[in-house]
C-alpha cells in the first residue's frame, strides 16, 4: 500500500468526530507545507510490537544525537490518541517554549515540550495551532 493510501486509511479508521478533525488538520498542515515529505509510522517496532500510536509526519529534518549519529525525521506529527488528537512539533530545543508561548492562547489543550493534545478542534484556537505549525517549520 502506498504512503498516501496508508494515511487515508489511518484517518478513515478513526471514529467519525475524530476522523473529521484529523482530515481537517491534515488539510491544514498540507496548506502550510504544500510540498512537504509525508511519513506514516504504524506505531510498531522492528518485531511488530505496538510501541506507540500510529502517526502521520510532515516535512523533513536531520536529528543529531549525543552519540554523534543522526537520522532524518519529520518536523510536524499528527496522531489520534485515546482522548483526542496530538500534534507534535519535533526538534524543539527549549522544552518550555510551546507551553509558555502558545499554551494560554490555544484553548482547551495540554501542551508539553513538543506535544499539543486536545479532544477536538472545536476546543482550540485553530489559528494559534497554525502559528505553532509554522513555528515548527522554522524553529531554532
Amino acid at each position: 500500500m502506498d504512503l498516501e493510501a496508508q494515511i487515508k486509511n489511518y484517518i478513515k479508521s478513526q471514529p467519525e468526530s475524530k476522523r473529521i478533525d484529523m482530515h481537517e488538520l491534515h488539510r491544514l498542515i498540507l496548506k502550510v507545507m504544500p510540498d512537504c515529505k509525508l511519513w506514516f509510522l504504524d506505531g510498531k517496532n522492528e518485531e511488530g510490537k505496538v510501541v506507540s500510536n500510529p502517526n502521520i509526519g510532515y516535512g523533513i529534518q536531520t536529528m543529531a544525537y549525543a552519540d554523534g549519529t543522526s537520522r532524518e525525521f519529520y518536523q510536524i506529527g499528527l496522531s489520534a490518541n485515546t482522548s483526542g488528537i496530538s500534534v507534535y512539533i519535533i526538534g524543539i530545543k527549549d522544552k518550555k517554549f510551546l507551553a509558555e508561548t502558545y499554551g494560554s492562547k490555544l484553548g482547551k489543550a495540554s501542551v508539553s515540550g513538543y506535544c499539543i493534545k486536545f479532544k477536538s478542534l472545536k476546543d482550540i484556537n485553530v489559528d494559534v495551532l497554525e502559528a505553532v505549525i509554522r513555528f515548527g517549520l522554522n524553529k531554532e
